[in-house]
């Protein structure tokens, strides 16, 4: 019987996680990953700074699955199978330990990427797994003879047969995987970013860049969306892990709306007015005869601080025991709640997700198996999934391409 050939259309995460559970699975099928640029894992050499961030530290599936604003129902059977408490046994029983950090996200202790780049190459050369570099595929058509099920166009025009196809591509336009998806009969969910920064033009943080806010809470006026976390003042506007949250979450909304919207900022965490100006009162008895520009209830950082006194219209020389209700009342409604035009977004450089793909009830979550194409598995960020920052989208890259490879080499299929 003729070896089984596995192609894998994509060198991310997890094209390497389903091609290295291919060849473990079936020690005789020939697997191969077909890789369009010059360059594999380039994503994982780049993410969390050129740390990496492989997973979370979280091992309720039911918890974990709630970081991901889609996906999250299909996700709860997989993470059962393959979750984060797996993802730190495999790279440890591969001398890879991993460290977690305050936040919950896990890194290696050599806080350098190229470790677990390192690690991936490794595992597929143990598992005698082909990797070709500068070979975009084309198009896949399924086979029209008995010798193959599906016929690979590779760019430079050659066909090449296989038995089962893994989509690895990631999710943006351009990238393959969806045009090839579509063209064998799935609906894909028009892609659109997903963690992005916000664009703001505002005199109130002109200066601040590099300025961070450990637990802000940020919302969207008019709509559900709302979250926490750290905020980051940037060149160009607001970025930080709260930010980008909300990005995820709003992904689609914010689209439609072309990424004009206003952003509501409670820099303390606490958005309600009538809370945060009863903190400021307690804390300004202790402050009486300080200049309020200087003296902090609340320890926003200092520059911060002085333009929302200075939004407030307050003159720099009062002092906390002069300060007028009017003025409490103004300085509580900025910290609870600035507002901010967003103009427009800026990718993150570390984070390129997208919110799309392939639809997600086409997908048999128990293999990765398309429902439409039998033989066709899809793996990563090529489907509808996307999770919020902190290492959810290493994890379901793990998770779908062990599933997707194990299941690839082991699927007897009809016809």
């Amino acid at each position: 019987m003729e070896a089984r050939r596995i192609a894998v259309i994509g060198g991310g995460a997890a094209g390497f996680f389903a091609a290295i559970h291919a060849a473990e699975t079936d020690r005789a099928a020939r697997v191969v990953i077909l890789e369009a640029t010059a360059h594999v894992l380039a994503k994982v050499r780049i993410s969390g700074g050129g740390r990496c961030n492989v997973t979370h530290a979280c091992f309720d599936p039911r918890e974990l699955v709630k970081r991901y604003p889609r996906g999250s129902r299909e996700l709860i059977g997989p993470l059962h199978r393959f979750g984060p408490r797996e993802t730190v046994a495999w790279y440890a029983a591969r001398g890879v330990e991993l460290k977690t950090e305050a936040d919950g996200r896990m890194f290696p202790v050599t806080d350098d990427s190229g470790t677990i780049v390192d690690c991936l190459r490794r595992a597929v050369a143990e598992a005698a797994v082909e990797v070709r570099l500068r070979t975009p595929v084309r198009a896949v058509a399924r086979g029209d003879d008995a010798a193959a099920r599906f016929r690979l166009t590779l760019g430079d025009g050659t066909v090449e047969r296989c038995d089962r196809v893994i989509v690895a591509t990631g999710g943006t336009k351009g990238s393959g995987g969806l045009e090839i998806a579509a063209a064998l009969g799935h609906a894909i969910e028009p892609p659109v970013p997903s963690l992005f920064t916000f664009q703001i033009e505002d005199e109130r943080l002109r200066g601040l860049e590099g300025l961070a806010v450990p637990e802000a809470e940020v919302s969207v006026p008019g709509t559900k969306l709302r979250e926490r976390g750290p905020v980051l003042v940037t060149h160009w506007g607001l970025s930080g892990p709260g930010i980008l949250r909300l990005s995820a979450w709003g992904a689609r909304e914010l689209a439609e709306r072309d990424y004009r919207f206003t952003v509501r900022v409670a820099w303390t965490g606490e958005a309600n007015e009538e809370k945060v100006r009863a903190a400021i009162a307690a804390g300004r008895e202790a402050l009486a005869r300080k200049q309020v520009t200087t003296a902090n209830p609340l320890g926003l950082p200092g520059r911060l601080w002085e333009r929302l006194v200075a939004a407030a219209e307050l003159p720099a020389t009062t002092v906390w025991n002069a300060l007028p209700k009017t003025g409490l009342a103004a300085l509580a409604r900025l910290v609870a709640g600035s507002e901010f035009t967003v103009s427009g977004k800026s990718m993150n450089k570390e984070e390129f997700v997208t919110c799309g793909g392939v639809r997600l009830r086409e997908v048999d979550f128990k293999t990765m198996q398309s429902r439409v194409c039998p033989g066709l598995f899809f793996t990563g960020e090529v489907l509808d999934i996307d999770g919020i920052t902190g290492g959810f989208n290493f994890q379901s890259a793990w998770t779908t391409g062990w599933i997707a490879g194990r299941a690839a080499a082991e699927a007897i299929l009809p016809g």
